[in-house]
């Protein structure tokens, strides 16, 4: 009785251990992974929906039958989509598709906004709006996989369980054979010896290992009861490792199921973060299809239908480029690739000093931190303009955000030899732990911050120093608690080029641009690289008899342009090649010749903050694409009675 109930107990105890693990480590990685599986596909149907409603707004407001089909035909590139439709304002079905070989029944007529589940299709339909009107809805049926994928999870699980028990049986019966098999032997002895008092009788000594010893000291009968003590003892210990070595498996199981949960919400925050970088690119487009559209729609232009054409061309071609961003952005690949274009130029460091130091000072006065930005020292770096005053905004808003009550920020610029510089931006912070500093360059490490008020995504540590490496640089931060911290950027020295003077060709320009004889009129630059932009802007100017517009396709020509014919009004973009709309406007605010010039910004960053910068940093106005040809000509009337009142 003895032997069996010692071995089934130390069986039971080791199966039964195992097994409870398993089944919580294994449930609660399902659970979750269902849960986000859920939430994931039905965010992604969301966003396909809205997406599509976007699309096809248009063939709804021209009733384009043809187009709303072909816009829903590219989701045959969606296996799991199995039908769509598109419905008119009044709720008649307007266009549908279904896929190759799916019997998927759609409703004739709309239904309510919302998500429902139909068997095992999921069913998302969400309203169409233009311009603040319900124009129509989209209806998506989609395959809802999520059954299958619990008797997946369910299936794998016995597998695992299975395989799991049984090594846990082998290891047990291994360790009855290695440490019960000669207890029992002693058990046997000993029963025997106090049945018969026959102290002659000894148990047999098998290994030489503790067990042995413990043979050894229960023959010699006197010292039996104290060696007997100290084998229970150590037999103690060793089980209460193993129950430390359980518990630590338990622990690691837990820390594996935690980190993967972080792992998700990092892809979902990245996913936002990159669908709204996009916000600029998407508007871009927008911006010509909404102008041209207008100009189609109301009579601010008396445009001939070639000219009319001209603007449907237009219109076609921006929603070809439309439909090209909505495919990159689903295409989710795109997240993860960390792809940066850089344009490596002579940059002085003295005027991105400058502009860091005016940019950041608000924040700094609003916390009460001082900040000294040093002299650049008249040194060049090659570099990104644009991503080094990302990089340095970054580290000195950090280095702010993370500083003590009333401390100080201190940036500066140095020279290590004739090819390489040094940017230092200490703190008088809290500081770091070594163990912080080394999770400091990780993905969605918030600069080691515990607890605090301060927000962030944690991962502009990541980008700061994924854009030195592109640059050619290396980025180093040193920090103690208590002392604060301190950044320093290392980048290859440069020499800062002479630009030519730049002459106007007056026979390549447009009609537009050409000196005008008889009534004075005002000249306005307009500064975009974007083609469509520039015509549709030259379209709304057009009926303007008391003006003329010059245009120029990057920054560095438009302040070069500027400097030459001193236009009476500068319309700028920001996002443009060789030098961005915010470089160009602090370069002409800082030369005498052009700072009394007024500069309206026409850009599509709509986000607030970059519109109270820009309005800061000393634009006119600033106006969002898509354009509203109303508020383009009210700000630019501003614009002219200011220029004409200061030149009397």
């Amino acid at each position: 009785m003895f032997r069996l109930s010692l071995q089934r107990r130390l069986l039971g105890v080791t199966m039964l251990t195992s097994l409870v693990a398993l089944l919580v480590a294994l449930g609660a990685m399902v659970a979750y992974d269902l849960r986000a599986y859920h939430e994931g596909w039905v965010a992604d149907l969301k966003a396909q929906t809205e997406l599509l409603g976007r699309a096809t707004a248009p063939a709804l407001e021209f009733d384009d039958h043809k187009v709303a089909s072909e816009n829903l035909a590219l989701l045959r590139l969606q296996p799991k989509i199995k039908a769509a439709a598109v419905y008119s304002a009044d709720g008649e079905r307007f266009a549908s598709y279904a896929a190759a070989g799916v019997d998927a029944t759609l409703p004739v007529h709309a239904e309510d906004a919302g998500v429902r589940r139909t068997g095992g299709d999921l069913i998302v339909v969400q309203a169409i709006q233009q311009d603040g009107r319900t124009i129509g809805s989209v209806l998506l049926r989609a395959e809802y996989a999520l059954y299958d994928r619990v008797l997946t999870y369910i299936g794998i699980s016995a597998a695992v369980a299975v395989v799991a028990l049984g090594i846990a049986m082998l290891l047990s019966l291994r360790l009855q054979r290695a440490v019960v098999q000669p207890i029992l032997a002693m058990s046997d002895v000993a029963r025997d010896v106090m049945q018969r008092q026959d102290y002659s009788r000894r148990a047999p000594k098998v290994t030489d290992d503790e067990v042995g010893v413990l043979a050894e000291s229960f023959n010699g009968m006197l010292s039996e009861i104290e060696r007997r003590s100290h084998e229970v003892l150590r037999l103690n210990e060793e089980l209460e490792t193993r129950v430390r070595e359980r518990t630590a498996q338990l622990e690691c199981s837990n820390e594996e199921l935690k980190h993967a949960t972080d792992v998700a919400e990092k892809a979902n925050r990245a996913k936002s973060e990159f669908l709204s970088s996009m916000s600029h690119e998407l508007r871009t487009p927008l911006n010509a299809i909404i102008g041209f559209g207008q100009l189609l729609g109301t009579d601010v232009t008396d445009a001939n239908p070639e000219r009319r054409r001209e603007f449907v061309d237009h219109i076609v071609g921006a929603g070809k480029h439309l439909l090209t961003l909505i495919n990159e952005i689903l295409n989710l690949a795109r997240i993860e690739s960390g792809h940066v274009e850089l344009s490596l130029e002579p940059v002085l460091m003295d005027e991105v000093l400058a502009e860091c130091r005016k940019m950041i000072e608000p924040l700094a006065q609003q916390r009460g931190i001082a900040t000294q930005f040093s002299s650049g020292g008249g040194w060049v770096a090659l570099a990104d303009r644009m991503r080094l005053k990302q990089v340095l905004l970054n580290l000195v808003s950090n280095a702010i955000k993370y500083n003590r009550p009333n401390g100080s920020v201190y940036v500066g610029c140095d020279s290590l030899g004739p090819h390489q510089l040094r940017i230092t931006v200490q703190d008088t912070g809290r500081g770091l732990r070594p163990e912080q500093v080394q999770a400091l360059f990780q993905p969605f490490n918030r600069l080691g911050q515990e607890a605090g008020p301060e927000q962030g995504t944690g991962i502009g540590l990541v980008v700061t120093r994924r854009l030195v490496e592109l640059m050619g640089g290396q980025i180093s931060v040193h920090s103690s608690p208590g002392e604060g911290s301190v950044f320093t950027v290392d980048l290859q020295a440069s020499e800062m080029p002479v630009l030519p003077r730049a002459e106007t060709d007056w026979g390549a320009l447009t009609e537009l641009a050409k000196p005008r004889d008889g009534t004075p009129v005002a000249t306005v630059l307009y500064v975009e690289d974007n083609p469509a932009s520039r015509k549709l802007v030259e379209e709304l100017l057009r009926p303007r008899n008391d003006l003329r517009l010059l245009s120029a396709a990057d920054g560095r020509t438009g302040v070069n342009m500027a400097l030459a014919e001193r236009p009476d009004v500068i319309l700028m973009d920001n996002n443009m090649p060789l030098m961005s709309g915010r470089e160009a406007q602090a370069l002409l605010k800082r030369d005498p010749r052009t700072a009394d010039i007024p500069v309206i910004a026409l850009t599509a960053n709509a986000m607030p903050d970059a519109a109270a910068s820009g309005l800061a940093a000393g634009f006119f106005r600033y106006l969002t694409k898509p354009l509203d040809a109303g508020q383009l000509m009210n700000a630019l009337d501003s614009a002219l009675d200011a220029t004409r009142q200061r030149r009397g």
